[in-house]
């Protein structure tokens, strides 16, 4: 076991009775590897546990960007705790999910329980954003399944887990680039990618700031990150995805819709198809619409 992997943060979040479903989605986008809910009288609270190979800093950070949207919202504690039996927790809280029409994301543990007819996507549950468990991911993967062709070149920026790169490959992309700007996610990445026996070569995972010094056009071009990065690349994506490329965008809430379709206006960009879950907002845009 190594130093990281003996203990867990956690951070506790408070909210309004029935925004249980919001603290989790909340928790889910920011990493965390399980939870516990408490309803009280008067609020909800949800105990996010996260992996200790960051800094509690880090997991604090990732968490005041996402509730900044919920004014209800708000951390109620923080602290550190001991490595405890999280396997079995871990297999609990990572059932099989069935996605859009296809797909069905895995734990490593569930392998063999694929039901017939579904894509198999097995990622590893860990602090990368894109387990598949979330709103947002679930967003991409759906929307991915009628906008990506056979032999498509496909772009996943801020890939995290590389769950959409691995989808893409199975759905029959010819190649992608996988893109992230904290190198600490690659090992991760390597994993999640020998985990799905994909062809060698199929999927290039490289560190770099969202689409700064990437030249590769594409076909498909897909991100899953939070509001202020995705306005911050929009000027780049016409050039990556040409007069013929789409673009599927996620990790927004739908609070955050009209604020990232004008965004989209300026840069030329025309809405192809929305996408909503729970609170989480997801479309599909390209050139010429």
């Amino acid at each position: 076991m190594t130093e990281f992997e003996s203990y867990w943060w956690y951070i506790t979040l408070k909210g309004l009775p029935g925004q249980g479903e919001v603290l989790q989605s909340l928790a889910e986008a920011s990493g965390c590897i399980g939870s516990e809910e408490e309803d009280k009288p008067q609020s909800v609270e949800l105990r996010a546990y996260y992996r200790g190979n960051h800094d509690l800093g880090h997991w604090i950070e990732l968490v005041a960007s996402l509730i900044a949207q919920w004014p209800d919202v708000a951390v109620k504690d923080m602290g550190k705790i001991e490595n405890r039996q999280w396997h079995t927790q871990c297999m609990e809280a990572f059932p099989p999910l069935n996605i859009g029409e296809r797909f069905v994301v895995l734990a490593p543990w569930h392998r063999g329980k694929e039901p017939q007819g579904r894509i198999p996507l097995y990622i590893n549950p860990g602090s990368a954003f894109g387990t598949g468990y979330h709103e947002s991911t679930q967003n991409v993967l759906t929307l991915m399944e009628k906008h990506l062709s056979p032999g498509d070149l496909v772009a996943d920026i801020g890939c995290g887990s590389a769950i959409l790169s691995v989808a893409s490959i199975k759905l029959g992309a010819g190649k992608v680039y996988a893109r992230d700007l904290d190198p600490a996610v690659m090992d991760e990445v390597a994993s999640n990618i020998a985990m799905n026996d994909l062809p060698e070569g199929s999927i290039e995972p490289s560190v770099g700031d969202l689409l700064g010094g990437f030249d590769v056009k594409v076909d498909l071009l897909v991100a899953n990150i939070l509001l202020e990065p995705l306005l911050m690349m929009l000027p780049d994506v016409p050039r990556v995805i040409g007069d013929s490329g789409v673009a599927i965008f996620s990790g927004l809430t739908v609070k955050e819709r009209d604020r990232f379709i004008e965004g989209l206006k300026v840069e030329g960009l025309q809405v192809l198809e929305e996408i909503v879950s729970e609170d989480w907002y997801g479309l599909a845009v390209s050139l010429k619409g």
